[in-house]
């Protein structure tokens, strides 16, 4: 399929409600040899690194010129895949993942060692959970440089990204245009960190419920 932006990264428009599976495929081996992808969600676009290699991780800080000190969160398709990456899937947070999963709520969790807390992030995007279940969870902060706005279409990444980064999977304008609300549940209790796509209200209204 042609692209429609003029890029040195590769650019692929896609059907976003039935994501071709070769493409799909393409960007999952991608994925697997270390590279970085761009993906959009229901919030913004997303760029994808596969989880647990650590060189493909360091390259995405270096492409986002971020902060070693700020981690990033990790995108699942399937709850069960929080606790395979490590995830203290407590009560107070499956009660959230039940009401708002897939959606646009990043959960922060304690890991199972019990030496440092996980974000999680379950997208509410075809492209993105086809993506998801052949890759496997993706370390996926935001398409974008450190500082700048979050990009809400496949053009928003280029400007940034371009050259930088190996594909971006251009599924159209994200839905809600807008980041992620956060919430922290690693003291057992509800906590927003960042205000997003979720009302604030709601999500703690959903905290107290039994």
């Amino acid at each position: 399929m042609p692209c429609e932006l003029m890029t040195l990264t590769k650019v692929i428009r896609m059907d976003p409600e039935h994501p071709e599976t070769a493409v799909i495929k393409e960007a999952a081996g991608i994925l697997s040899k270390g590279g970085l992808v761009a993906f959009p969600t229901e919030t913004v676009y997303g760029l994808g690194a596969a989880y647990g290699n650590r060189s493909a991780v360091a390259r995405l800080y270096d492409v986002k010129n971020r902060s070693g000190s700020k981690p990033f969160s990790v995108a699942v398709s399937r709850i069960d895949m929080v606790g395979a990456v490590g995830g203290d899937n407590t009560p107070a947070a499956r009660k959230l993942m039940d009401v708002f999963w897939p959606g646009p709520l990043t959960i922060i969790l304690n890991d199972k060692k019990g030496t440092g807390t996980i974000g999680f992030r379950f997208p509410d995007n075809v492209i993105a959970r086809a993506l998801i279940d052949l890759a496997g969870p993706l370390v996926a902060p935001s398409a974008n440089l450190s500082g700048n706005a979050s990009p809400r279409t496949a053009a928003d990444v280029a400007r940034d990204l371009d050259g930088a980064i190996d594909m971006i999977l251009d599924g159209g304008p994200a839905r809600l245009g807008t980041d992620s609300t956060i919430v922290d549940v690693t003291a057992g209790a509800c906590k927003i960190i960042r205000a997003g796509a979720l009302q604030e209200e709601i999500i703690l209204e959903a905290c107290k419920k039994e």
